[in-house]
């Protein structure tokens, strides 16, 4: 999902209406300054905020190096691009403890998303090189305990729950056992959430983090409250102590105010940020690649990052030497969309692009046609994937029939690889008379329905 798409979409259209001014009026920033206000407002960014960031964009703003500047416009945006970074912060990583063994304690209300972002952080840090071990410390809530211990087995996370026990720091004591025992460097303490702050809940966590002597304690902050996670992450420093924030939930769907609040409101920094419901939707937080993003001016970095993590280089070097042979098959094109696929959404990867930013959100991307397209290979016998020649009729209507497609679909898809095809082998003649082949990736939106 678009990270703060409808912020993402109002502040990168204005933006564009100044990027491409040659002289700007004193007029033209009042008019953005409002229309800037506005939308921070609409995104439920605290007051004070929205207060500081329209004082700082102003004033810079009116000044004379932009007023008499050849390319005032593109001026006003860098502004403004450095009046979020002001207020998003610098980057700050997790803390690795010197010892060697790091303790991560996460805190929450309940609804946060604390038990899936703990299994999805011991996915994250096990891909660093980690080998972490989750414990759930909730002795409150029903089937918290075998919630935690369904997604350790799921992404292969060593665990240690004990349901029987009613004392939450003994828990803590056990799993701290347990993890040493195993070798691992790392133990993420899923803590109980409440429906509320409350004294009771604040001991609990005290009495745990006097056993683990935690390295890093995060609280996990829904961004789709607002500016309610101000007060809440407040409470939480004031009392217990807090080393950071991870953001979830920060998604197409959210405003999203809280991500632009908190760092500049409590002082503390946001270190990771949850960007999807799948257990991989979890990423370092870099303020300035946010800001670009919420500006339209992409994120390259994070879209290479992204393909580095998802591509199988060897399944990729497999389909280059089949397609410089003239032997790239459907099933070549069904590896090749389900990598596009687990690289996530189409329009998040768009809006990383460079120039897309709001526009991304307004694209009519269809994602269920490479799904149906996924279907119609897959409802193919491994023959038929490699020599599409043996479609006669009979077999199309099988496959349409086992994909719950039409005909007209299944044709559809065979002409469009029998068009790729032909392209890919002009490319490769091209390529030839000049001494080397040229390379075509297979490219999901052709698919034209």
């Amino acid at each position: 999902m678009a990270i703060l798409e409808g912020l993402t979409s109002r502040l990168s259209a204005i933006t564009d209406k100044m990027r491409g001014k040659s002289r700007v009026s004193e007029k033209d920033i009042k008019e953005m300054m409002r229309e800037i206000r506005l939308a921070l407002l609409e995104a439920d960014v605290h007051y004070g905020v929205v207060k500081e960031l329209a004082d700082y964009i102003n004033e810079k703003a009116l000044g004379s190096d932009v007023m008499k500047s050849l390319t005032p416009g593109q001026q006003v945006v860098k502004i403004v691009h450095e009046a979020l970074l002001e207020v998003l912060g610098e980057p700050e990583k997790l803390a690795v403890s010197p010892s060697g063994f790091t303790v991560f304690m996460l805190y929450g209300l309940q609804g946060a998303g604390k038990t899936t972002t703990a299994a999805k952080l011991a996915l994250h840090l096990r891909k660093k090189g980690k080998k972490p071990l989750l414990v759930s410390v909730d002795v409150h809530r029903p089937a918290a305990q075998d919630q935690l211990a369904a997604l350790a087995k799921s992404i292969d996370v060593p665990f240690y729950i004990n349901p029987a026990e009613k004392s939450a720091a003994k828990i803590a004591r056990e799993g701290l056992d347990r993890a040493k025992y195993l070798l691992c460097d790392t133990l993420i303490v899923d803590t109980a959430g409440r429906m509320t702050i409350d004294d009771e809940m604040m001991q609990e966590l005290r009495d745990i983090d006097q056993v683990v002597h935690a390295d890093e304690r995060l609280l996990i902050v829904d961004a789709m409250i607002g500016q309610e996670a101000v007060e809440i992450a407040r409470q939480f420093e004031e009392q217990i102590g807090l080393d950071g924030f991870i953001m979830t939930k920060l998604d197409g769907d959210a405003r999203g105010g809280a991500a632009l609040s908190i760092r500049k409101m409590t002082g503390k920094p946001i270190k990771i940020i949850g960007t999807g419901e799948q257990v991989g939707d979890l990423e370092a937080f870099y303020p300035d690649r946010l800001a670009s993003r919420i500006l339209g001016m992409g994120d390259v970095l994070s879209l290479i990052e992204k393909a580095e993590q998802t591509l199988d280089e060897e399944k990729a070097q497999k389909s280059l030497d089949r397609l410089r042979q003239n032997r790239f098959t459907m099933q070549d094109m069904l590896e090749q969309l389900e990598q596009i696929q687990n690289m996530g959404s189409l329009k998040d990867m768009l809006s990383m692009i460079p120039g897309m930013g709001g526009k991304a959100a307004q694209l009519d991307v269809d994602e269920s046609q490479l799904f149906t397209v996924r279907a119609i290979i897959q409802s193919m016998t491994l023959a038929e994937r490699e020599n599409p020649k043996l479609l006669n009729a009979s077999r199309r209507k099988r496959i349409a029939s086992g994909s719950g497609t039409s005909v007209q679909a299944v044709n559809q898809v065979v002409r469009q690889y029998n068009d790729s095809l032909k392209l890919m082998q002009q490319f490769g003649n091209m390529g030839g008379r000049r001494g080397k082949r040229k390379r075509q990736q297979f490219d999901p939106n052709s698919f034209k329905w």
